[in-house]
Order: C-alpha cells, then structure tokens, then sequence
C-alpha cells in the first residue's frame, strides 16, 4: 500500500458540530481521541460546545470550545498528544507530577503511557489538540536520523509556541484544524495529505524539546560510503530476499569484513541487525493496513523474510511493545 493510499485508508471524514450535551462531548473525544470521564466544575454551568476534528494518517487534529469548566481524566495516553489553549488556560499533570499550565504561548506536550488528567480546562479556553500516534512519530525519528531510537522518545513536557519552530509548527496544525470547515479542503487531497501529514510529524520533532533534537537540527552528513549505500539499497528494495552476509559483500563489491565494519561505522550496527530491522518494519506496515481475517501474522513474517514466527513475535514486541496479532486485531 503506498503512503497516499494509507493515508486515504486512515483517514476520517471531518467532525463538525456544536452542542450543549455533556455526555456528547465526552463520546466526541472517545471516538476521536481517547477514552475519558469528564465533569463540570461548576455543575451549574451550562455546555457550549464547539467542536472540529480532522483526521490525518496518524494525526488527529481537534479544535474545541466548551464554555465551561471541565475535568478530564483519561488514564494512560496510547498516543503522543499536545495541546494548544489559543484562548484562556489548561491545567494539567501527567503520573505524579506537579501541574502544569498550558497557555496561547506555551503548549502542553503529553507522553504515551502516563495516566493524564486535565485539572481544569477554563470555560474561556479555545483549544488545539494534535495526536500523534506513537508509532507514527517515532517511525518517522528512526527514518530521519536512519538509525535505531530509544523508544518511547521523551519529549520535553511544554514547548513555545510564541515563536521560531514552535510557532511554525502551530500555524501549520491550525490550518489542519481549520480543514474541517472547508469540504474537498487540501488535507483531504491526496496529492498534499501525505505532505501535510509528514510536515506535522516532523515539525513536532523540531520544535519540541528531546534527545534527539540537536541531531535533527545539525546539517546533513555526507552519503554513506558506496559500499554500505549498495548494500543498505539492495536490501530496502529487496528486505524479503535470503541474504546473507556473503551474499550482502558481494552485492557491496567488498570483502564481509570490510562490509560490516562500514556498517557499525555509518550505521551503529551490523548488515544483518540493519536487514532484520527493514524486514520488522515492512512486517508492521503491513499488518497496520491489512484487514483482520484476510492475512495471519504468519503470512506476513513469511512474505518479509522471517521463517521462524516465535522469533518473530519476540523481535516484534521488543521493537513496538505489543505482540504483533494485536496490531493486526487493531488494523483499520
């Protein structure tokens, strides 16, 4: 499945509504975002609710106003997510941390994995909300950095927003927001929704604060040497093909040892733990996009090299979390 087509597969008809219904607000943001139980502060207050959401691959993108002042508590987040007040103020925490305060010049920025509450969402608050799936932002770091990362990635828990990357960043999701107002609009098309898509992941990456930052910022290195570059494109366009480290060599035009030492030089890793790794993600990608009941995790470890599927699933849950059946079971 190309990445258009994914896209176009994931991707939801824009949400559009208003009202003044507690219990519709909270089966909005299920449906759209995450489970959740949520309460007036002021029970006495009345709801009016704005709501707009457009989904993206994986990238959801809310715009919400409420009138009121609510709590949220929606337990562990499987996602990354970040929210944006462009009115009022948002008071949260995550796990046993102190609360924080999100405003219209500091975004709040939560972490997958950590029971989240939202203390105190402020009746004048208009808010931007992005999620990013975990797999999508941490797939899209490995791809821009072409080497293996610590996951989950820890991002900073606030960003600016009031300018440089941040502010950038939140121009570029308020127009997604916004494209829920305007039927047939560019995040819909397919010839820009995966530019669109790739923009936000890879601009949070730059503008937030983690690890990897500074690398991301620096200029681009030069080309691998050809050996390793022959061998690294023999085996992306081909991960399914028995290679060995001979065979690999060969293709490289240089001796097995040679071979793998550019690899731990240029990559950190050797030519096979670099194939098996290609093979894991062709193997996710395919069992994300493929429809439950038509394929099996073993025709897919199968189609991408694996032969053995114990070894298989264990290399797949080291590397994503989950046993790889429960991403099939979740697939669109």
């Amino acid at each position: 499945m190309t990445q258009a087509s994914a896209l176009r597969a994931r991707s939801a008809r824009p949400v559009l509504f208003r009202t003044m219904e507690l219990e519709e607000v909270r089966s909005t943001i299920e449906q759209n975002f995450y489970s959740l139980t949520v309460d007036r502060l002021q029970p006495a207050t009345e709801i009016n609710g704005s709501i707009a959401v457009t989904s993206l691959g994986g990238v959801t993108v809310g715009a919400f106003s409420f009138g009121a002042d609510l709590l949220m508590r929606f337990g562990e987040l499987p996602a990354y997510h970040v929210d944006v007040p462009l009115s009022g103020t948002l008071d949260w925490h995550q796990g046993r941390h102190d609360p924080l305060r999100a405003t219209a010049d500091r975004a709040a920025v939560f972490q997958p994995s950590r029971d989240t509450t939202l203390d105190r969402w402020s009746g004048d608050c208009r808010l931007l909300a992005v999620k990013i799936e975990r797999v999508t932002l941490e797939a899209q770091l490995e791809q821009l950095l072409d080497v293996p990362v610590r996951t989950p990635l820890e991002l900073a828990p606030t960003m600016d927003i009031s300018r440089g990357p941040g502010l950038t960043w939140l121009r570029l999701a308020t127009l997604l927001a916004g494209d829920a107002h305007t039927p047939g609009g560019l995040a819909q098309q397919e010839l820009v929704a995966g530019r669109l898509h790739d923009a936000l992941v890879t601009g949070l990456l730059l503008a937030a604060d983690h690890p990897y930052r500074e690398t991301l910022a620096r200029p681009v290195p030069p080309c691998r040497p050809a050996p390793v570059k022959r061998a690294v494109d023999a085996m992306e366009a081909h991960p399914e093909r028995p290679y060995t480290a001979s065979s690999l060599a060969a293709v490289s035009g240089v001796s097995v040892r040679r071979l793998q030492e550019g690899f731990r030089q240029h990559l950190g890793m050797s030519p096979m733990s670099y194939l098996r790794r290609v093979r894991l993600i062709r193997a996710h990608e395919e069992l994300r996009w493929s429809e439950p009941g038509r394929v099996t995790v073993s025709d897919v470890a199968y189609r991408w090299g694996f032969t053995h599927r114990s070894r298989f699933a264990a290399a797949y849950r080291r590397r994503y979390g989950v046993p790889p059946s429960t991403t099939l079971l979740h697939a669109p």
